[in-house]
């Protein structure tokens, strides 16, 4: 399967450069750029892209805006306050891709449903996997942000908002697992389960806590404190 990505930055030699790494992968096509939010908005509807790289920082609306329409709850069917174009969005995994690790960008990104967040300096081979890494359904944050994330998520702030239904013990355990980095092959063995065993658990704890990812789940149980105290390796 040939991913489908559209890239979104107001930096042309960024967008070249972005297009040069992920075209010279035989499973990955970039099918569109754009150079602002509403730009990008516009792509994603005629487009359809599987994955979209997003910046933070971008004329007319900002990545986060455009993020939480994409691949969050405000993804909708008619035009916004600052997006003068009509019709459905579709769902698109996000990743964010920036220049800025700051903590007011990182964890709004997350929240708004982007199931990756790179800076431009981690470099080709990060680049490729988060790409992959959304399709499949997991996520990827550049190592350098990880540590500073989980203190913030656990830091001062308001209550974690509740699971839609109560976790079972061994979800509960699983969660903290994904908390702590380990693929679904790790808590398998952890465990003493099979990894097919393990994504059932997986996804009905995204269901349960109405989160799209991977890292909705580490989140949640950082914020509930039952994560383990080993840094993610998404």
């Amino acid at each position: 399967m040939t991913i489908r990505v559209l890239i979104a930055d107001d930096q042309e030699m960024v967008r070249r450069g972005l297009r040069r790494i992920l075209e010279s992968r035989p499973d990955i096509e970039v099918v569109g750029e754009a150079a602002d939010g509403v730009a990008a908005l516009e792509a994603a509807r005629a487009l359809r892209p599987d994955v979209a790289l997003v910046d933070i920082r971008m004329p007319r609306m900002d990545g986060l805006e455009v993020t939480r329409r994409l691949a969050g709850s405000g993804t909708g069917t008619g035009p916004g306050p600052a997006d003068g174009t009509a019709g459905p969005l579709p769902k698109v995994r996000v990743v964010v891709v920036t220049t800025f690790d700051l903590d007011e960008y990182v964890y709004p990104a997350l929240r708004h449903g982007a199931c990756g967040f790179l800076l431009k300096r981690s470099g080709p081979t990060l680049l490729v996997e988060a790409v992959r890494a959304a399709v499949a359904g997991d996520s990827l944050i550049s190592p350098s942000i990880t540590v500073r994330l989980l203190k913030h998520v656990t830091g001062s702030r308001p209550a974690a908002p509740r699971a839609l239904e109560a976790l079972t013990e061994r979800e509960t355990e699983i969660a903290g697992q994904v908390a702590a980095g380990l693929t679904n092959a790790d808590i398998a063995r952890e465990l003493f389960i099979s990894p097919g065993t393990v994504k059932t658990h997986v996804a009905s704890i995204q269901r349960k806590l109405g989160v799209r990812n991977r890292v909705g789940i580490a989140v949640h149980a950082w914020e509930m404190g039952y994560a383990g105290r080993e840094a993610p390796r998404w």
